[in-house]
Formats: structure tokens, sequence, C-alpha cells
């Protein structure tokens, strides 16, 4: 695949939280900047976000959580990203966290944690600086 090309990201939302505007701030900051976006909405599984993730052939997948569902779909997402040979995506997270769970959720492979607040520039900066487009995968 082309290294320039623009690199496409999954915006999603898992669990039983609705509340999406945070998430639909941040796909729309992303487009503006030049990112591909996928929005899969609400509720979504950890195993709905992995296929979509695959299937989208995504750089990256941001995921949105407000309900403290956290500790459970996190570590879900990163372990089926493994199971799926696709843990070359990167993974983001932003909403409320306690403190306390932020190192256990990088330890699963979640590279970074926005919390409320972070500005949106310096979320795309963090995702230009760290985050690639994946190498083509030949089937």
């Amino acid at each position: 695949m082309e290294k320039d090309r623009k690199l496409r990201i999954l915006i999603a939302k898992p669990g039983l939280d609705g509340h999406d505007r945070g998430a639909r701030v941040i796909a729309r900051a992303f487009r503006d900047a030049g990112f591909e976006v996928v929005y899969t909405g609400c509720h979504q599984t950890p195993e709905q976000i992995v296929s979509t993730a695959i299937q989208e052939d995504v750089d990256m997948v941001g995921l949105s959580i407000l309900s403290g569902a956290h500790t459970y779909s996190f570590p879900r997402i990163m372990e089926l990203l493994r199971e799926n040979r696709a843990e070359d995506i990167t993974v983001i997270g932003g909403g409320i966290f306690p403190l306390e769970d932020i190192p256990k959720l990088k330890d699963v492979g979640i590279k970074e944690i926005f919390e409320p607040g972070a500005k949106l520039q310096d979320i795309i900066g963090w995702v230009r600086e760290n985050v690639k487009p994946r190498e083509a995968v030949s089937l």
C-alpha cells in the first residue's frame, strides 16, 4: 500500500454507552484533518468493532466510552485483534476513566488514553506522530 495514503480510522462506541457526542466530534475533527473515518455508531460489541476494523482495513481504532465498561471492553478488543492477527492496528481510547485504570489499559495494549478536555489538535497531533499506515495484507 502507498505510504502516503490517508490514515483510515475507526471510531467505535463499545457497550451500552449511548452518549456519542464526543465520538462524533472526534470523528469530524479527524475527517477535517484529512483522515478517512468510519464511525460504527453506538452499542457495538468488541467482536463487531474488531470485525469492522479488519473489514475496513483501518490503521487505528479510537474507542469512546463513558459507561465504565472499559475494563472489560478495551482488553477484549485487544485480545480479539491479537486472535485475528491484527495487533498492528493502533488502539486509543477517550472518555472518562479512573486514573488508576489508565496504566492497566496501556498494559493490555491501548496506546493512549485521552480524557475529557483533551484538545482536538493535541489528539490529531498525537495520531499524526504515532500512527502510520499499515502494510497491505496479502491473502
